[in-house]
């Protein structure tokens, strides 16, 4: 299994508009974040989760010729916003998208010209695939869906094979904290330093990692309040590491 961290900001991305901090002034390109999005190559599938506005620019950038499935956590502008652009991989076939009923739902109201009988030519095409916090399969590969809380917004994290992709987090079920045992790779939020109403903190972050105990962690969705990547990343536990756009691991 390959991983291709896409995008690893938050909903604003790394700089933020009008902002002068040292962070969004940084020249390393490890403090510029897009979106997060991360797309995983398996049994050589290529599955794509969420697909939000840098969608467009995070395929240029990364050279990818091909997607065969889209998983969906949750119906957020930072999230969606970029189904628009799968125009270039539906020629042919329409797309499967993975996502709950309510995600469903708000991607019809929000792309109504790529539903219908009529549809305007060359728009996106997508095949709907309504799922819930139960185990399902897309072109040929298992999915374990994760319950996490976005605040009071349930949204959905991902497990495939021993590779975990959770973002938006704030709290999750003893429950679900189960199905991230015994992982290689665990990837999840951490937003910022300080606490936030919707989102993990770097502190709650790291107590979720400690408690599965993957060989190893990656940290997404940071928003430039986390600081700068080189100094933070040496305050990081051993096998903790902040992702950036553009990393690839294997697993």
């Amino acid at each position: 299994m390959k991983l291709l961290f896409l995008g690893t900001g938050t909903s604003t991305g790394v700089p933020q508009i009008g902002c002068n901090c040292k962070v969004c002034q940084s020249a390393n390109p490890k403090d510029k974040r897009l979106r997060t999005s991360l797309l995983i190559t398996v049994e050589n599938k290529n599955i794509l989760i969420d697909c939000g506005p840098d969608f467009r620019q995070q395929m240029l950038t990364n050279n990818v010729k091909h997607l065969d499935a889209v998983l969906l956590t949750h119906h957020h502008y930072d999230h969606i916003f970029g189904l628009d652009e799968l125009r270039s991989f539906t020629n042919n076939k329409a797309m499967p998208i993975c996502a709950e009923q309510y995600v469903e739902d708000t991607i019809k109201r929000t792309f109504p010209y790529c539903f219908g009988e009529n549809k305007y030519p060359g728009v996106a095409t997508f095949d709907m695939r309504t799922i819930d916090n139960r185990e399902f399969e897309v072109s040929g590969v298992k999915v374990l869906p994760i319950r996490v809380m976005h605040y009071n917004l349930p949204i959905l994290g991902y497990r495939i094979g021993n590779m975990a992709y959770i973002t938006d987090m704030l709290t999750i079920s003893e429950e679900e904290v189960e199905k991230l045992k015994s992982l290689d790779v665990l990837i999840i939020n951490a937003l910022r330093h300080n606490e936030h109403i919707s989102h993990q903190r770097l502190t709650d972050a790291l107590d979720i990692i400690h408690r599965v105990s993957p060989r190893r962690a990656y940290l997404v969705h940071m928003s430039h309040q986390m600081g700068l990547h080189d100094e933070i990343s040496k305050q990081l536990p051993q096998n903790v590491y902040f992702a950036y756009d553009g990393l690839q691991i294997e697993i």
